[in-house]
């Protein structure tokens, strides 16, 4: 009786732990919450008992990715393809075992970011060099950089406008400071260049509260929610395992191309609701 008690207490703590673990977001990437994140959790049971620092897990996660260079760059692409999905999970792991554990750290928000850098700029070097297209490797890591930079930066405005305060860069001191003066010249300035270029536009277009709600809209962030880096890392190996990595860096321009269309989408949301609100004072003016 009591066995079974104990075991029915652990299927309910399981649970409760993977939820809590989760990062609170509008908007789901469903191949990371339904692939990488369950997977990373069976990671993070064992790996919670044995109070391994969130950080240890990061900086294995980086090594792993390199490793998946190092098989690119010697042409195992079947290898290369696993190693970036094992570093997938690890870069899942490691967030969902500081939330578990309660050790989020600035340290740790900075260091994940720029490791992901670090390693997306070793793999496109690396498809770089196997495909021989170096330009559109290069191309290729610029765009995705931007619509990484576009999927965090689009989802932290919505929330502000919305009313919810989110600071992109939280205070820095100790070890963090040098990773946060990093992310102020390798992150900060794709921040501040797409909110001027949202404010703008929305400037331009006159938008009022409810035409600015209709821009931040839900259905767009759960769009470009699909196009993170755990579905790219997918993609990725899948393209690596059929011997197709060209076909990666097409599909990463595509990426790019969607992003704009998105951004046109939005603007008729906000004509429409602009229309809509002058037909509607001018209805209550002859009213």
């Amino acid at each position: 009786m009591e066995l079974t008690r104990a075991r029915a207490g652990r299927r309910e703590v399981q649970p409760s732990l993977f939820a809590h673990s989760r990062k609170d977001t509008p908007a789901r990437e469903y191949v990371c919450d339904y692939v990488f994140r369950p997977i990373a959790h069976l990671l993070v049971l064992v790996l919670l008992p044995l109070r391994v620092p969130p950080l240890l897990v990061l900086l294995a996660g980086t090594a792993t990715g390199l490793a998946a260079v190092g098989a690119l760059g010697g042409r195992h692409l079947l290898f290369a393809a696993l190693l970036v999905q094992a570093k997938t999970v690890l870069d899942n792991a490691d967030g969902q075992l500081a939330r578990a554990s309660g050790r989020v750290s600035v340290l740790g928000r900075y260091l994940d970011s720029e490791s992901d850098l670090l390693v997306n700029a070793a793999l496109f070097a690396g498809l770089g060099y196997v495909t021989g297209h170096l330009l559109l490797a290069l191309v290729a890591f610029l765009v995705l950089t931007l619509v990484l930079s576009a999927d965090f930066n689009l989802e932290r405005l919505y929330r502000c406008e919305r009313g919810e305060t989110v600071e992109p860069m939280p205070p820095a001191s100790g070890a963090a400071r040098p990773f946060a003066r990093a992310y102020s010249v390798l992150y900060a300035p794709h921040d501040r260049l797409l909110e001027r270029l949202v404010e703008a536009r929305l400037a331009r277009l006159h938008a009022d509260g409810p035409a600015r709600l209709a821009y931040h809209d839900r259905w767009t962030l759960a769009v470009v929610a699909q196009l993170g880096l755990s579905t790219q890392l997918a993609v990725l190996g899948v393209c690596l395992a059929l011997g197709r990595p060209t076909a990666y860096l097409w599909l990463v321009l595509a990426c790019g191309a969607a992003i704009l269309v998105l951004a046109l989408r939005r603007e008729r949301l906000v004509r429409a609701r602009t229309i809509f609100t002058e037909f509607a004072l001018e209805e209550r003016r002859r009213g």
